[in-house]
């Protein structure tokens, strides 16, 4: 086990290596030197500025030294500075990152606990009344774009209804969020809705292919419980993938919200990431990819350990 999670960390320091560069020659490929200087200082910005401040962050360095400089930063958690919100990329991530927890984080654990116990329920009932009905509705909500399904909720329950409000809860801490838990439901369902339609597809697949193996075959023939066969046996075998779905969604956190902060203006990461896209805040757009890509890296990381904890064979391969 020690040596299968030693390759899997030093891949993951490789392709974390590989974000930092592709990120990098993206953000040159979009702006560089004076270009770069004039986006981020302002269009009124005179040549003079522009030369003071090419010259005062290496702009008009070689790029590998460029980039060696910007890697430097990043291994000691510094990812840039916002000149157009004159703040450190580092605190706005900061004030953002608790507040997508809440969102993302909630609404995977819900679609969690709905998909898993639905998943194996329609396996179980294959090709009945409500294993048909389940797959209607996970594939209908798995089809629909998720700015299309929120806005759905909005017109039901925000105009029609008047029930919930149509834009998610105003406030810089998780706290001030909290405190109006009404405009939560909307973006934590959508986001739940379109979660659990692909959680559970996959659940119902492992599930059916689980049943079929002898080892099931062999505990009903012991005279096991139907239950404790499903529990002890089925469920574990057919969470693997599902744990690499949940370890790829982990980027979610910082970016799957996106069109949903956008729909509902909940002030997340993603929202801040479409804001900085519009405003030309190149910093911002960069430090929040380099910190997708470690996510993305950490995701697939952790679901590679999860894989060798449900099914040891995965560690000798």
């Amino acid at each position: 086990m020690t040596s299968y999670l030693i390759r899997r960390l030093l891949q993951a320091i490789i392709v974390v290596l590989g974000v930092t560069v592709v990120a990098f020659i993206l953000q040159n490929l979009i702006a560089t030197g004076p270009s770069l200087a004039k986006a981020i200082i302002g269009p009124r910005a005179t040549a003079a500025q522009i030369r003071a401040f090419v010259a005062t962050y290496g702009l008009n360095r070689p790029l590998p030294v460029q980039y060696w400089s910007f890697l430097w930063q990043v291994l000691h958690g510094n990812l840039g500075y916002s000149f157009k919100q004159n703040q450190s990329v580092d605190s706005i991530l900061g004030q953002q990152l608790p507040k997508d927890i809440l969102l993302v984080g909630s609404s995977l654990v819900l679609s969690l606990l709905i998909a898993i116990p639905l998943g194996i329920a329609q396996a179980v009932r294959r090709n009945r009344l409500a294993d048909h009905v389940g797959t209607g509705v996970s594939l209908l909500l798995y089809s629909m774009p998720t700015y299309w399904l929120s806005l759905l909720l909005i017109a039901a329950f925000a105009v029609s209804l008047h029930m919930l409000p149509a834009e998610a809860p105003q406030g810089v801490t998780v706290t001030q969020i909290l405190a109006q838990p009404q405009g939560l439901v909307l973006p934590v369902l959508s986001l739940t809705l379109v979660s659990y339609a692909l959680f559970s597809r996959y659940m119902r697949s492992a599930a059916i292919e689980n049943l079929a193996q002898d080892y099931i075959r062999t505990a009903h023939a012991k005279g096991l419980p139907r239950r404790l066969v499903h529990r002890r046996h089925l469920l574990r075998n057919s969470l693997i993938p599902v744990i690499t779905m949940v370890g790829l969604s982990l980027p979610g956190i910082l970016t799957a919200g996106l069109v949903t902060e956008y729909v509902f203006n909940f002030p997340g990461i993603g929202l801040t990431f479409f804001n900085a896209a519009t405003t030309d805040d190149y910093p911002v757009e960069l430090g929040i990819t380099v910190l997708v890509g470690l996510a993305t890296v950490a995701g697939n990381l952790l679901a590679d350990v999860a894989y060798a904890v449900l099914d040891p064979r995965v560690r000798y391969d």
